[in-house]
């Protein structure tokens, strides 16, 4: 192995081992890669990070299904129930944080 090898190995090493998988992504990072909407994988990958940083797993969990379904999203602003009043609360939340830090 030449002397390039040797160092360039360990660095090739450490990128792979930072970057973040489907399987590291959180729920709404995923769901987000999975739109139609052409968000960039740096784009999605801030959004999950805010996701991290605000919501819990469960929320995330609700909310990136709401990708997929958005009529599900309309149900829970609608309804009268605290759980879906606080979901849609901490979403609203997120979503303006999200915006503000990510620019999306």
């Amino acid at each position: 192995m030449n002397i390039f090898m040797m160092r360039a190995a360990p660095l090739a090493l450490v990128a792979f081992l930072a970057a973040p998988t489907a399987a590291q992504a959180n729920p709404i990072e995923r769901a987000c890669m999975a739109s139609d909407r052409n968000a960039s994988r740096a784009l999605c990958s801030c959004i999950g990070d805010v996701a991290d940083a605000m919501l819990s797993r469960a929320q995330m969990r609700e909310g990136a299904r709401w990708f997929d379904d958005p009529q599900r999203a309309q149900d829970v602003r609608q309804s009268d129930r605290a759980s879906d009043e606080e979901m849609w609360r901490a979403w609203g939340v997120f979503s303006a944080a999200a915006e503000q830090h990510c620019g999306g």
